[in-house]
């Protein structure tokens, strides 16, 4: 979900390619495994997935997704801190090694990087004060939507030309957070489990999800060329998905079980 516009595929090929970035050798896995250290990229201010808790420790459903794996692989984790705009530039300069943020897929994603088989999903809405009555997309015709810039949110409502929707761009998820909670924003188009940690944070201001935009897989992103480590990882998440680990996480966390379908 987030921040800087998002790339085409098309513009960030080119981008990249202009940075020298080439493609990574078909062996990642065997680097990481041999380096005995993985570094994951993941956002820490998208409560309840990415966070910083009371102690200063990340903590989260994507941070404990990717400490699960580094301890099922026997691997140090060093997390990349990361936004919505930096995730995927993230991996494809090498800064880490793959992608635990809750990245959708989208077909635009693809064609810039590899994903995974999903481990997790995400609910995809425009969320607004519980006191409006807004139940449709015509019931958003002129108002003023939040988003974070460069998230899959943000590219839909740009998209929606025919909407008569207004855009309020935000740099992160916690300041658009902070925009609803403050009373600056009375819509936010994100996940709905951010929807619903808005109204925790001001109860004096509860939100709820009023329109479903779209339903997300969430995957692991990886750089393309490295079919090693895409199987690996795949491997990985059927497993914890067949032996609950996942769906615990997710629990834990969001409040609601996996789909039925993705748990098995």
């Amino acid at each position: 979900m987030f921040r800087r516009s998002l790339l085409t595929a098309a513009a960030a090929t080119a981008g990249f390619a202009a940075l020298g970035v080439t493609p990574a050798r078909a062996d990642q896995y065997d680097d990481i495994m041999k380096a005995k250290k993985i570094r994951i990229a993941t956002d820490l201010a998208i409560p309840p997935s990415g966070m910083i808790d009371a102690s200063m420790q990340p903590t989260g459903s994507d941070v404990e997704t990717a400490r699960l794996l580094a301890q099922d692989w026997g691997l140090q984790l060093e997390f990349v801190q990361t936004t919505g705009a930096t995730r995927i530039p993230n991996v494809l300069t090498g800064k880490a090694d793959i992608i635990i943020s809750t990245l959708s897929v989208t077909a635009e994603r693809a064609k810039v990087i590899d994903f995974t088989r999903a481990y997790a999903a995400l609910e995809s809405v425009v969320g607004g004060l519980k006191s409006l009555q807004v139940k449709s997309w015509e019931d958003l015709r002129g108002k003023t939507i939040a988003v974070s810039r460069g998230t899959t949110q943000d590219t839909t409502l740009t998209n929606m030309k025919d909407r008569d929707l207004r855009i309020a761009r935000y740099d992160d998820d916690a300041t658009m957070v902070t925009a609803a909670v403050t009373g600056q924003a009375d819509f936010v188009a994100t996940s709905a489990t951010i929807v619903n940690q808005i109204g925790v944070k001001n109860p004096a201001r509860p939100f709820e999800p009023k329109v479903l935009i779209t339903t997300f897989d969430l995957a692991i992103g990886l750089r393309k060329g490295e079919p090693q480590l895409r199987e690996k990882l795949d491997a990985w998440i059927a497993t914890n998905l067949k032996n609950g680990k996942l769906n615990a996480i997710y629990k834990k966390f969001h409040g609601s079980e996996l789909p039925a379908a993705m748990r098995g």
